[in-house]
């Protein structure tokens, strides 16, 4: 089973941060309640109108998360339909943490607590207009982990006014000295977004070249400090990596719930209201709460997933990415995958120009002997879709659906693949298949990045 999202957004805070672009409101406290409900509304008319999949994973962002009483948030929860085992994060500010805030998460079945930290130091917290202190991050990280919370985010921003790089690598240094020390670190470069106060005082706004070498700090500490990679701007240690990030950077599909929230689903993006006003009002009356939609071409979705997955540590297939002069030293070509370096990384919205979507769009030749397809000539099967593998579309020419009708199986170095009800199958790694039943024709070809998948 693919997995799935869901995110839902609370957009209440207590203060504002100059530098945010969000869809956050100070002064809307009082509709909190409503609010919750008209989320848990959205939940079960998309469990009935939609089919809703359990999720695998659920995201509480914001605003402020940690701002809801534990009860609200718990309520919202309760309505989400998860599969078992499904990762559960919610974002805190470090001054709401509180032992019984924790205890009422957990018992409401959060995974996942994500700290937004941004620093360690005291007049760079108060440039980026944030209202705790490093103490209260302390006090914060050692409460989830006597909660029960193993798996901890602390997110950091470099590049605020004032910071140093002494200042950088003092805050690196002092969250990975956190005790229990936090297992995931997210680490992004101040953005100066249109609209905000920070975007009127170019005297605040960060240096490229300072940022550039404030990331690879942040890039040697945390490796040396035995975490890994995994996307531009998150290094776990193992085992620790958000799932639910990670399905965005898969290209995967995820329901938005609440005020502003994004949703994808096969190639169609739409989002909600985006004030809690209209939002409520919207659910109340039974209308709908989509703003906006945008519907993704073959050839955009196809971009758009090497884009995403040329982030990541896994990188992309290196058919992808010609080999040109100017990306040397950006990209590491290893066991058929293009990867960004350090230097890469920095650079990754260049290199993404580079792209060759269409590299990898062919047909697969292949040859029937009895019942055995062999393709030909054989070919690398980590080459298109998500996560490294390949898609087979399957045809039978008796009219069927899929793989398994009428007792057919593809069959890939032995083992049996399983096909979906739209007759796909996924293989990570034959390029010889077996068919049970030689005398029903199949023909395999590549899927389009995504498609099924």
């Amino acid at each position: 089973m693919r997995d799935f999202g869901v995110y839902v957004h609370i957009p209440f805070c207590a203060s504002r941060c100059d530098y945010c672009a969000f869809a956050t409101w100070t002064d809307r406290d009082e509709l909190m309640e409503a609010y919750v409900e008209a989320c848990r509304t959205e939940l079960a008319r998309a469990r009935t109108d939609e089919r809703m999949a359990p999720a695998s994973s659920v995201f509480f962002g914001g605003g402020t998360p940690s701002r809801l009483p534990p009860d609200l948030l718990a309520a919202i929860l309760e309505a989400v339909p998860r599969r078992t085992g499904a990762e559960v994060t919610v974002e805190c500010n470090p001054e709401d943490a509180a032992a019984d805030r924790f205890a009422s998460w957990r018992e409401a079945g959060v995974t996942r607590v994500s700290f937004g930290v941004q620093s360690m130091v005291p007049h760079v917290l108060a440039g980026l207009g944030r209202r705790h202190d490093p103490a209260s991050v302390a006090t914060a990280v050692s409460l989830a982990g006597e909660a029960g919370f193993d798996s901890v985010n602390v997110d950091l921003i470099f590049g605020g006014a004032g910071e140093t790089d002494g200042d950088w690598r003092g805050t690196l240094e002092s969250a990975l000295a956190l005790e229990p020390a936090p297992p995931h670190v997210s680490a992004y470069a101040l953005t100066v977004e249109p609209g905000t106060p920070l975007a009127l005082d170019p005297a605040r706004h960060p240096d490229e070249d300072t940022l550039a070498g404030r990331y690879e700090e942040a890039d040697r500490i945390l490796t040396g400090a035995g975490y890994r990679w995994y996307e531009v701007s998150n290094w776990a240690r193992p085992g620790h990596e958000c799932r639910h990030n990670r399905l965005y950077w898969d290209q995967g599909d995820y329901r938005g719930i609440g005020c502003a929230a994004h949703s994808h689903r096969a190639g169609r993006r739409w989002w909600n209201l985006r004030t809690p006003e209209r939002y409520i009002a919207a659910v109340t009356a039974g209308h709908p709460t989509m703003a906006a939609e945008e519907l993704l071409t073959d050839d955009q979705r196809r971009f758009e997933g090497l884009a995403l997955a040329l982030r990541t540590a896994d990188g992309i297939p290196e058919e992808s990415l010609p080999d040109l002069p100017e990306l040397e030293g950006l990209v590491e070509r290893r066991a058929g995958r293009a990867v960004l370096t350090v230097r890469g990384r920095l650079l990754a919205n260049e290199v993404t120009t580079r792209l060759d979507p269409t590299a990898l769009l062919r047909t697969v030749p292949v040859e029937v002997t009895d019942d055995l397809l062999l393709a030909t000539p054989p070919v690398p099967l980590d080459l298109l879709a998500r996560n490294g593998k390949l898609g087979i579309v399957v045809h039978v020419d008796e009219g069927t659906q899929g793989p398994d009708d009428d007792g057919d199986r593809i069959v890939g170095n032995g083992r049996p693949v399983t096909g979906d009800e739209e007759g796909q199958a996924l293989l990570d790694g034959p390029t010889r298949l077996l068919l049970d039943h030689h005398d029903v024709e199949v023909v395999p070809q590549l899927a389009p990045v995504g498609e099924h998948l």
